[in-house]
């Protein structure tokens, strides 16, 4: 493997948002990977990109489903991706992808694939695999603020650290409609309005929110108890600003746009979401060009089996499409 190459990157389930994380928790499970492979190996592909990298656990079912027949270069390989630097600082060295030459690891946005194809001398994936879920590794990192038990973290909230604004200053520089809306568009919270008001009554008091405590505290005022206690009463707001912050809409959008371009005829791309926003738009992206065939008429969903295994899944969904030739 060559030494991961950063990308330039275009700073882009309520429940996975900023659930409570425990040590016992911190190791990433992979979601549906048996379907994964499915999906994948079924075209005898030469070229994956694994556009979410996380907890690696995807790209190493991937590169076992690799052919070397027609390669363009001679290498099958799986393209890893993942935005956030410490997850590629902590893997890059990893003598499991160190010692294998169908692996690349790539610093940047699932967004920039075509980048990381030209730098291999390659035009085209064969399959392009998105788990959009949060890994357990960012839930459990204080520094980001994913997670409501660590209170005095910053709230962050940036999947890359080294880039953008985080979401403490996010709020600082827009207005109380603005972060309303946000709220209520991303996190399609009810109570939105009287959560944003909060937070501009503090920054006109000239006491900010920053930390991910004081945010939690005005959720728990202004979002009555329901009858749902499983649902935290931040979880929605955390959620709309983890989105607003890291663009996560309209990175997806702009991928499935351009993704026809560089997946090759026949070739497939394989999605996972934990939320109705990012099914909404993997649903409609599929059905409304018609360089797409579905091959998923309704989401896929995790087994009982696996959703006992690893609660996290209980909420993706996966649809595939085909790259019409």
């Amino acid at each position: 493997m060559t030494e991961s190459q950063p990308l330039e990157s275009n700073d882009q389930d309520s429940e996975r948002s900023s659930a409570g994380v425990t040590s016992a928790e911190t190791e990433h499970v992979s979601v549906m990977p048996n379907e994964i492979v499915q999906w994948v190996r079924e075209i005898n592909p030469t070229t994956i990109i694994d556009g979410t990298y996380g907890g690696g656990g995807h790209t190493r079912l991937l590169a076992e489903v690799l052919t070397d027949t027609g390669s363009a270069s001679g290498t099958p390989r799986v393209i890893a991706i993942d935005r956030d630097p410490a997850v590629v600082r902590r893997d890059e060295q990893k003598p499991w992808i160190q010692d294998d030459p169908r692996i690349e690891l790539f610093l940047g946005s699932y967004e920039n694939s075509p980048k990381a194809l030209d730098a291999l001398d390659l035009t085209h994936a064969n399959a392009l695999v998105l788990d959009l879920g949060l890994s357990s590794d960012q839930l459990a990192d204080r520094n980001r603020g994913f997670t409501f038990t660590i209170e005095d973290a910053e709230l962050d909230l940036r999947f890359d650290p080294e880039n953008g604004v985080p979401a403490y200053r996010w709020l600082q520089q827009h207005s109380e409609k603005e972060i309303a809306d946000a709220i209520y568009q991303f996190g399609e919270e009810r109570f939105s309005r009287r959560i944003a008001k909060q937070i501009f009554t503090r920054a006109r008091e000239r006491n900010p929110v920053t930390k991910v405590g004081e945010l939690v505290e005005i959720c728990r005022r202004c979002v009555p108890r329901s009858r749902n206690h499983d649902i935290h009463p931040a979880t929605r707001t955390f959620q709309a600003l983890r989105i607003a912050v890291n663009d996560e809409l309209g990175g997806l959008t702009r991928t499935l746009q351009s993704a026809p371009n560089w997946i090759a005829p026949g070739g497939r791309a394989v999605i996972i979401s934990f939320h109705s926003l990012e099914d909404r738009i993997v649903k409609n992206a599929f059905r409304d060009d018609e360089r797409w065939e579905i091959l998923t008429k309704k989401p896929l969903r995790p087994t009982d089996d696996e959703v006992q295994a690893n609660p996290r899944s209980r909420s993706a969904k996966l649809r595939v499409a085909k790259r019409v030739e």
